[in-house]
């Protein structure tokens, strides 16, 4: 084709190629709707400019529980006397790292696999919209080229990254962000975490079960906003059990080079509330940047530290595919917003995964590539929003689905409430695990589970039973005769179940 004959947006030596559904993105909303297209018979190509896997696997989900289970190994090793076991666990980071490194590279090669198998055509490079049903790729290293790729439909799956912090750059020394913490070989001496959201209350107890004096500053007035205060409470108790020095009602504003490997960080209550009022987009902890001046500002308070972690939430990545060239605009909070089935306000482009909006959750984001491909390939779907768990993989866990009480109760139902303590479980005390409990609430006219709510040990496992209860729409009679194995933690679900009915066995009703 001669230059002339271009596109007006092509480049003299672009490859040009074709395909049905080109996915930007190869994180678990990106491949997923990848696989699930390609099992549909349709020609897919898959446009990654990092890691197959995106955060979740090499940055975030994954490597962050891999340390997690591993530092709680040796937190319980270490603190088994009463149990009759005497052990001084050494930890030596540099190769629990390579651990979780190799953990990494395990499922992120599993996915490349896995796309290959079901006949998804995989790029390496940048994707950028360059007008209606064409996108440039630029790829990966220096020489590789670009070319240019026709696509019927698109799905963007392009993720998010941590909110940066004015005047906290993590390119400098001390500041570090979740992925740069997530990497670190050697254990610091202290750490000052900006932000009790997920994030830094998972972090925090990394680092305070490796040795690491942990101080935690946040904006709002507790830990973990956005869960109820009965939930937060047992974690924040238990990380200060560990050493962890909590201050809220506090912003991170700067922070000082004190020339002896460590660094004072400035923080004051300031008026305008939290940096964002996304949640849990914002995990809080930050000093609103339009507020940052003298006006309002009360006396700033002083933490000394060789670190900083800076986790004040993530925010959605669009900047990188140019969207507006094909007509698409984010909303006002960075989002693109999408219809049920993730179609965008233009036809035949989707958005899944982090950069559709909240609940920022990667097997949300895999529920919505899913259903994205489906559409596409001409089958009826829709992502149900009435049974979207979420979970915090802290020491305990938090786990959550469907409505709280309150919201029940806002939505105009007569709710009915049922818990179980762990403390009464056999289970858990033979697990020396018995902080916490299984909540479960219900319409009290008819019985059907509206939402539950776990905060204990497995937390993020038990809460898939009462997830699939509000997707079927069972009744509290359903899981409460349900029989369950003896002993397992899954037996405060349907003692909890139980429990709402008047007829709990283990504990005593309401």
């Amino acid at each position: 084709m001669p230059p002339a004959a271009l596109a007006p947006d092509m480049v003299v030596g672009d490859v040009s190629t074709g395909t049905e559904v080109l996915v930007i993105g190869g994180g678990p909303a990106g491949y997923t709707a990848a696989i699930r297209a390609g099992q549909r018979d349709l020609d897919v190509t898959l446009v990654e400019r990092e890691a197959y896997g995106g955060v979740c696997l090499n940055h975030g989900c994954i490597p962050s529980k891999a340390l997690l289970s591993a530092t709680g190994l040796a937190d319980r090793a270490g603190d088994a006397e009463h149990m009759g076991i005497h052990a001084d666990p050494a930890v030596d980071l540099a190769a629990m790292v390579d651990w979780k490194d190799g953990v990494v590279d395990q499922l992120t090669g599993g996915v490349e696999k896995l796309c290959k198998a079901n006949g998804v055509n995989l790029v390496e490079g940048t994707a950028t919209f360059a007008g209606e049903g064409r996108a440039r790729v630029a790829h990966a290293g220096e020489g590789q080229g670009s070319e240019t790729i026709e696509f019927e439909h698109a799905v963007i799956a392009t993720g998010s990254r941590p909110i940066s912090l004015p005047g906290f750059d993590p390119e400098d020394d001390p500041i570090l962000d979740s992925r740069q913490a997530l990497a670190l070989s050697e254990t610091p001496d202290s750490m000052v975490v900006v932000g009790a959201g997920y994030i830094g209350m998972e972090l925090a107890g990394v680092f305070a079960s490796l040795g690491t004096d942990v101080t935690v500053i946040e904006l709002l007035e507790s830990a973990l906003p956005g869960f109820e205060d009965d939930l937060a409470r047992p974690v924040k108790k238990r990380l200060e059990a560990e050493g962890v020095d909590f201050h809220f009602g506090l912003g991170a504003q700067d922070w000082t080079d004190n020339g002896d490997g460590t660094v004072t960080v400035s923080a004051a209550a300031v008026d305008g509330g939290p940096a964002s009022e996304r949640e849990p987009v914002s995990d809080g902890g930050a000093a609103p940047e339009d507020d940052a001046g003298d006006e309002g500002e009360a006396d700033s308070e002083q933490f000394v530290a060789e670190t900083v972690l800076v986790a004040i939430g993530r925010e959605p990545v669009t900047d990188t595919v140019d969207p507006g060239a094909i007509g698409l605009e984010p909303d006002d909070a960075g989002f693109l917003p999408t219809d049920e089935t993730g179609e965008t306000d233009v036809d035949g482009v989707y958005a899944v995964g982090d950069v559709a909006g909240e609940p920022m959750l990667a097997h949300v984001g895999a529920a919505e590539g899913k259903v994205a491909a489906e559409t596409i390939a001409g089958a009826p779907a829709a992502l149900d929003h009435q049974a979207l768990p979420a979970a915090v993989f802290t020491d305990p866990e938090i786990a959550t689905v469907g409505m709280t009480e309150a919201d029940a109760a806002e939505a105009g139902f007569d709710p009915v409430v049922g818990e179980f303590p762990f403390r009464a479980s056999g289970r858990a005390l033979t697990a020396d695990e018995t902080e916490g409990f299984v909540r479960v609430v219900a319409d009290g006219d008819a019985g059907f589970v509206l939402g539950g709510q776990v905060v204990g040990p497995e937390a993020s496992e038990l809460i898939a039973e009462l997830s699939l209860a509000v997707e079927v729409g069972a009744r509290l009679e359903d899981v409460a005769g349900t029989i369950h194995t003896h002993p397992t933690l899954a037996e405060a679900v349907m003692e909890a179940c139980e429990n709402a009915r008047g007829e709990a066995i283990h504990t005593l009703n309401r």
